[in-house]
């Protein structure tokens, strides 16, 4: 069995991968062209892996480095009859602190520009004004996955109150209150904040949009997390620019790189940062932790054991 890894594994590691039976592991900058039809697990995706798996192959598991799938060719992966597992969970606690950052942020306006202005920077005590205490503020939080329980759990450290949308309500860890997604678009829960994690499916393109917008009881704080085409850029610039929303903070896009000349780098009262909310120390031991079980599960069974993806829900 051949495993293609783009993940920078130790020597170790890679000796304990092919302690496994008959388990053979080529990294990604010693693979030659010859070998793409020898290929039978793909850890971690790249533009190498898709190129595999357009041609004749034999590829039949591939483990992702990230928890969304949305960028796979799904439907390619059903016809071939391919597994993937994804690495929902690792990135959790990252993903939580940075929203904690971000609430924080506005909250007290830790970087705002005149705090680096020495003609204006003692007049910052007129922010006293508007700086307010995040204790009892309400987070409506869109998803109740790994990620979506961690920033709960965090948040309601600090002294937050968090509500979690899923599909049909039902009860999550780290939630002590749940409501369904049809449910919320009805009639939205009051909310200083809301935190998008879902991942991107048919049913979550452009969800928060202008109408989502609208509808708000009182102009939130938006926070995306989740997935950059879930949002409606345009309606977001225009919530921002008309009040319907207090602020924004976004740590992915509809098109990533942002382009130079997106309208989003002068909206009002918006955090941006390069997506990388997501990123978490010594990423290789804790795929390892992830996809070293899935490999021993597979070469016995064929099936894996940890974080497999329904491919036809698109996570």
């Amino acid at each position: 069995m051949n495993i293609l890894t783009a993940t920078n594994f130790s020597a170790a590691q890679i000796s304990q991968l092919e302690s496994l039976p008959d388990v053979h592991v080529i990294r990604q900058n010693n693979f030659q062209p010859k070998m793409a039809p020898t290929i039978d697990v793909i850890m971690a995706w790249s533009p190498l892996a898709a190129k595999i798996l357009a041609g004749p192959n034999r590829v039949k598991f591939i483990q992702t480095s990230s928890a969304g799938i949305d960028y796979l060719p799904l439907a390619a992966l059903v016809q071939q009859k391919v597994l993937v597992a994804h690495a929902g969970g690792i990135h959790g606690d990252a993903i939580a602190q940075s929203v904690l950052g971000y609430i924080l942020d506005f909250a007290r306006y830790i970087t705002h520009p005149q705090n680096r202005d020495p003609q204006n920077f003692w007049q910052g005590r007129i922010h006293r004004r508007v700086l307010y205490s995040v204790v009892k503020k309400r987070v409506l939080i869109y998803g109740t996955g790994h990620v979506g329980q961690a920033i709960s759990q965090l948040l309601q450290q600090v002294g937050l109150s968090t509500i979690g949308v899923n599909h049909n309500g039902h009860a999550a860890p780290a939630f002590v209150e749940t409501v369904a997604l049809a449910a919320s678009n009805a009639q939205p829960p009051v909310a200083d904040f809301i935190v998008n994690t879902l991942p991107l499916t048919s049913a979550t393109q452009h969800f928060f949009n202008a109408d989502f917008f609208a509808r708000q009881p009182q102009p939130p704080i938006f926070i995306n997390v989740g997935r950059g085409p879930s949002v409606d850029t345009a309606a977001l610039i225009t919530a921002l620019e008309n009040g319907q929303l207090a602020g924004a903070a976004l740590d992915v896009f509809e098109q990533e790189p942002l382009p130079a000349d997106s309208p989003l780098w002068q909206a009002p009262n918006l955090i941006m940062t390069p997506h990388t909310t997501g990123t978490v120390d010594n990423v290789e031991d804790v795929l390892f932790a992830i996809f070293y079980p899935n490999l021993q599960s597979f070469c016995r069974t064929g099936k894996l054991s940890v974080n497999q993806a329904d491919l036809k829900l698109g996570y």
